[in-house]
C-alpha cells in the first residue's frame, strides 16, 4: 500500500546531504591524509578513513529511507513535536556518550592513582577501553530501552558486546590505531 509521506523524505535527503557535506568538504577539509596512507612500506590507516565510513553508512541509510519514501513503503512517518522532543532526547544521549568516552578514562587513571598520566597509559590496558566502551554501552543501552520502551536482558548483552566487538575490530589488526577519543588526548 502507498502512502505519501514528505517527514520520511525530508528525513532521508537530510540525512544524505549531510553524509555528501561530511565526504566533500568537512573530512577533506579536516584530515591531513587520506583514507589509506604508505609509511614505510606497508599501509596504515589515513585519517579520512574512519568518518568517511561513517558518512558512506550515513549516505547508505539516508538513500534507503529516501528510496522507501518515494516508493511509499512502510508505514507513515509525521513529523510533530513527538519526533522532535525524541530526536533532542537522542542527541542529549549522544552528548552523555560522547562525554563519557572522553572523561571517563582521564578519570579512572586519577582515581586509581596512577604514577603516569592518561596521555601516557592511553594505548595500553585496561585504559585504552574504558572511555569507548563505557561510552557506547550507555548509547547503545539507553536507545535500545527508549526504541522498546522496557529494560531487558537481551538489550544488556547487545550493548556490551557492540562496543567490545568494535572495539576489537578496530583495534587488535591495527597497532598504530587509536580508538576514540584516545587519539585526540
Amino acid at each position: 500500500m502507498k502512502h505519501n509521506n514528505k517527514g520520511e523524505l525530508v528525513l532521508g535527503l537530510a540525512f544524505l546531504a549531510f553524509a555528501l557535506f561530511v565526504l566533500l568538504i568537512w573530512v577533506p577539509l579536516d584530515t591531513d591524509t587520506g583514507l589509506i596512507e604508505k609509511v614505510r612500506r606497508r599501509w596504515v590507516i589515513g585519517d579520512a578513513l574512519a568518518p568517511s565510513v561513517a558518512a558512506v553508512l550515513i549516505a547508505l541509510g539516508g538513500g534507503l529511507v529516501t528510496i522507501n519514501a518515494l516508493l511509499g513503503r512502510g508505514e507513515p512517518m509525521p513529523l510533530g513535536w513527538s519526533s522532535l522532543r525524541f530526536a533532542g532526547l537522542s542527541f542529549g544521549l549522544l552528548f552523555v556518550a560522547f562525554l563519557l568516552m572522553r572523561w571517563i578514562g582521564p578519570l579512572a587513571v586519577t582515581l586509581a592513582g596512577e604514577a603516569e598520566s592518561y596521555r601516557n597509559l592511553r594505548d595500553t590496558l585496561p585504559w585504552k577501553y574504558l572511555g569507548f566502551l563505557s561510552g557506547g554501552f550507555v548509547l547503545i543501552f539507553v536507545s535500545i530501552v527508549a526504541v522498546e520502551r522496557r529494560l531487558t536482558v537481551r538489550a544488556f548483552l547487545v550493548a556490551v558486546l557492540a562496543p567490545l566487538i568494535i572495539a576489537l575490530v578496530y583495534d587488535l589488526p591495527f597497532d598504530d590505531l587509536l580508538l576514540p577519543p584516545n587519539g585526540d588526548l
